[in-house]
């Protein structure tokens, strides 16, 4: 009996959190003869990683430079120097470049993960030196979920905003095809919509698609990949402290089944935990006003900084901690989470404004950068810019999509949902009507609509620029012209929708080193403590580089830890 209470007490490393950071460090860790433990607070895996675009950042990769692709560690260092040099030191940024290529590749080949290079994606900041017109990030690629077996009934549901219809899987590269109207997008929907329809065996079990795609599919190649390696994952088990030894981190503390475990790590415990952004006091504590985890387009009750405050209590340094991975959101009734906008605010003919009726920035700019913008114009405007409001005719209405409302010769305005009237969308004939009825200025916002109109016509946004880089044509209208991401707003009825201050997670947390090890105020590491993901300060700074600036960097120093735990375990054992 006593061997079989250690056997369940009692690891080599204990990995907490479930998202794609952890379960990569756990394969590496397994592969490399460690005995792991992952535990997950939820009664779900996946966590943010699963909701997620699943893209990941990858400088250098040989995915691309197979393709004929041009890049190099010069390049990426010179890049990551101007984005996150200023608050990040160059010891980590090294340890990312070299590793990250190196992290894709073995992963490729020990386990069920596949990527494939999304060449026409660019980096976030293509006025930057070093950045590249695409090659960097990476998307999955679809995955069969029946190869999970009961387990699929465990893995977190995608949001459904990143499938075809609410239901059908495509990858990163198809939603680019069909939301920038590239030759063939109609010929793909139908062929994405012809195979999920003739997969008739599976859809007398689910309505949605038997493939995984996105976060979605990243996480359950990686939960099939644990599962090939017999590691544990345990579900419901809410982490509660770390177990500390002569200095040395050697355990963790766990609320399972209605009792408190201490487990034994042997040689480390890895956080993953994520970041803070689902709890209210550290938010009200550390990040821009106004702030809510309401707008989060996380899990709800996830995330709540227990590994911060642990790592915390051990003396741990922290960094960034005033910054998330900013995103606007849209509050769907029903739904237990706001949805991210993304792709949307490129599409030509919707312009944002604040309460005065003004534009204040780029709406197809990055996503963290827009809701930046959305704080500093706050500051400016007394509190008129948070909520902003995206405003949109019936001619974009007709053509394009805006959160969960699809395009209107798909889903017309009969067919919404009655209770998304004046709640999630306002509609009204006029610009002045519609003005009034979200309470911006009307004055304001129909000189603001004048002006956009003109810049529609020149395809030149004279105040901000809008459609003037490759990033912010990537999601345009590429048979708009002469500007993808321009169109006037002429025809009524108009639309308005709110937008928040949102995140998919908060940016800062434990300070760690170039091996993801835990380093207190001077810089010395805490034995045995290692932290990866948004509860570690993010080795992009206050930047987001490309699309897979999270999960690469999460994945990566997953990567550099289980490699540094197993290089100490063996001198240890030597």
């Amino acid at each position: 009996m006593t061997a079989f209470i250690q056997s369940q007490t009692h690891y080599d490393v204990i990995v907490v959190g479930s998202g794609a950071g952890a379960m990569t460090s756990a394969v590496f860790l397994a592969d490399q003869g460690m005995r792991v433990l992952v535990v997950e607070k939820s009664n779900q895996y996946g966590g943010t990683s699963a909701i997620s675009g699943g893209g990941i950042w990858i400088p250098n990769n040989r995915y691309f430079s197979r393709q004929g692709g041009q890049d190099s560690y010069a390049m990426a260092l010179t890049y990551l120097q101007a984005t996150a040099g200023e608050h990040v030191e160059e010891a980590r940024l090294r340890a990312y470049l070299d590793n990250a290529p190196k992290m894709i590749e073995q992963l490729a080949r020990i386990s069920r993960v596949r990527y494939a290079v999304a060449a026409k994606y660019p980096d976030y900041y293509p006025h930057l030196p070093g950045a590249l017109a695409g090659g960097r990030t990476l998307d999955p690629e679809l995955f069969d979920t029946s190869l999970l077996g009961d387990e699929l009934a465990n893995l977190r549901k995608p949001s459904p905003s990143t499938l075809l219809m609410g239901r059908i899987a495509w990858t990163a590269r198809d939603a680019h095809k069909v939301m920038a109207r590239s030759f063939g997008w109609r010929l793909l929907i139908m062929k994405l919509m012809l195979r999920y329809k003739l997969d008739f065996k599976w859809r007398r079990k689910s309505k949605f698609d038997r493939r995984a795609s996105l976060g979605s599919s990243l996480v359950a190649s990686l939960r099939r990949s644990l599962m090939d390696r017999d590691v544990p994952l345990w579900l419901n088990t809410d982490f509660c402290g770390l177990v500390t030894d002569n200095g040395r981190v050697s355990g963790v503390t766990v609320q399972r089944n209605g009792a408190e475990l201490q487990l034994t790590a042997r040689h480390g415990v890895i956080l993953a935990s994520g970041g803070f952004e689902q709890n209210q006091a550290l938010r009200d504590q550390y990040l821009p006003k106004p702030t809510r985890r309401a707008w989060s387009a996380t899990p709800p009750g996830n995330n709540t900084g227990a590994a911060l405050q642990a790592g915390m209590a051990e003396g741990a340094a922290t960094a960034l901690m005033d910054w998330a991975w900013w995103a606007p959101t849209i509050a769907v009734p029903g739904e237990d989470k706001p949805r991210g906008v993304f792709a949307e605010r490129a599409f030509p003919g919707a312009i944002v404004v604040n309460g005065q009726g003004q534009r204040f920035v780029n709406e197809a700019a990055p996503y963290l950068e827009f809701v930046d913008a959305m704080h500093q114009d706050n500051q400016k405007t007394d509190g008129r810019s948070v909520p902003a409001w995206v405003i949109f005719d019936a001619h974009f209405r007709f053509n394009y999509a805006m959160g969960p409302l699809m395009p209107g010769q798909v889903m017309p305005d009969s067919r919404l949902r009655k209770e998304w009237r004046d709640n999630l969308y306002w509609k009204a004939d006029t610009l002045a009507e519609l003005a009034t009825r979200i309470g911006v200025d009307s004055a304001g916002l129909e000189a603001t609509v004048a002006k956009v109109n003109t810049y529609a016509g020149t395809g030149v946004d004279l105040d901000f620029g809008r459609g003037g880089n490759i990033f912010d044509r990537y999601y345009g209208d590429s048979n708009v012209k002469p500007n993808p991401c321009l169109a006037p707003l002429r025809k009524g009825p108009y639309y308005a929708m709110r937008l928040d201050a949102g995140d998919i997670g908060t940016k800062g947390g434990l300070l760690t080193n170039e091996h993801a090890q835990v380093v207190r105020e001077d810089g010395v590491p805490i034995a045995g403590l290692y932290a990866i993901g948004n509860c570690s300060a993010s080795v992009m700074g206050t930047r987001y580089p490309g699309a897979g600036g999270t999960l690469g960097p999460a994945m990566t120093f997953g990567f550099v830890a289980a490699n540094h735990v197993v290089a100490c375990a063996r001198k240890v054992t030597v």
